[in-house]
C-alpha cells in the first residue's frame, strides 16, 4: 500500500472511529483476524488447512460489519478515552470486546488443530461465538 494512501486510510479512520474505545474494538479484532492467519501459514494438512481457510474467511467477511459498529458507536456514543459512556455504549462495547476475545480463542484452537490437539469442531465453535457476538452487537446498537 502507498505512504499516502495508508495516511488517508489513516486520517479517515481516525475521524470516523476516534482514537479511544471504539477504535480499539476494532484494532482488536483486526488483530485477531491477522493471528489467525498467521495460523494458516503453518497448516501442512491440505485438507485440514482448507477448513480453517473457510472459517478464517468468515471471520474475515465480518470486517466491515465491525467497522460499520464501532464507526456507528463512535458516531452515537462517542468517546476519545478508554471510558465506555454507559447506558447501551456498555452492551455495545462488552459484545465487540467479547467478540474480538473469541476471535483471539478461535485463533488459538486453530494453532491447535495445526498441531493435531485439537479438531476442527472446536475451531467452528469458536468461529460461531464470534459471529453471536457480532448479532449481539448489533442488537445492542439497534436497542433491542
Amino acid at each position: 500500500m502507498k505512504l499516502f494512501t495508508r495516511r488517508r486510510r489513516a486520517r479517515r479512520m481516525e475521524k470516523e472511529l476516534g482514537t479511544g474505545l471504539w477504535r480499539q474494538a476494532h484494532d482488536r479484532y483486526v488483530r485477531g483476524l491477522d493471528r489467525y492467519h498467521q495460523i494458516l501459514e503453518g497448516v501442512e494438512d491440505d485438507q485440514l488447512h482448507n477448513q480453517l481457510v473457510l472459517i478464517g474467511d468468515e471471520l474475515a467477511e465480518q470486517l466491515p460489519t465491525v467497522y460499520d459498529l464501532c464507526r456507528t458507536a463512535h458516531e452515537v456514543y462517542p468517546a476519545e478515552g478508554m471510558q465506555v459512556p454507559g447506558g447501551a455504549a456498555n452492551r455495545l462495547h462488552s459484545c465487540l470486546s467479547r467478540a474480538a476475545n473469541h476471535l483471539a480463542t478461535t485463533a488459538e484452537a486453530a494453532a491447535m488443530a495445526r498441531l493435531q490437539h485439537g479438531t476442527v469442531e472446536a475451531v467452528r465453535r469458536r468461529a460461531d461465538q464470534v459471529m453471536s457476538c457480532l448479532q449481539d452487537a448489533e442488537a445492542a446498537l439497534a436497542g433491542e
